[in-house]
């Protein structure tokens, strides 16, 4: 049974298979995230052509700006301050917070949303369930 690419994409699944994880270890830890080279259940590459993560940077943008705008709105209504520091502090922290997130998911958007190429193949989910 396969799981929705929606599902696909907040387990860190590989796109083809659906099975593989994109990524080993959590995306907040005391060791660095590492993204495998190949899915490790279906042997998909998961960087394309070389700089294919590139397009992945426009998508961390768009989630921090989405962060920051929702950071500053929470914060304006419950401090009502007017000091830019206020701002800055909650705002720097919450760039830095999401970092790890937004690397993250934004391979993940990409790969699963963002390029036709890449499509959802049952057959792969079954590679080694035949074995």
């Amino acid at each position: 049974m396969s799981i929705s690419k929606f599902q696909a994409v907040l387990s860190s699944k590989c796109p083809r298979c659906r099975t593989g994880k994109m990524f080993s270890g959590s995306a907040y830890g005391l060791s660095r995230q590492k993204m495998h080279e190949h899915c490790p259940h279906c042997g998909f590459k998961f960087e394309i052509e070389p700089g294919y993560f590139y397009a992945a940077m426009y998508v961390s943008y768009a989630f921090s700006v989405g962060e920051v705008l929702c950071m500053a709105l929470v914060t304006a209504l419950a401090t009502k301050s007017e000091s830019p520091w206020t701002y800055i502090i909650v705002l720097f922290t919450t760039i830095v917070l999401f970092a790890p997130f937004n690397y993250r998911y934004s391979r993940l958007v990409l790969l699963h949303y963002l390029s036709p190429k890449v499509s959802y193949n049952p057959k792969y989910a079954e590679v080694k369930n035949k074995l």
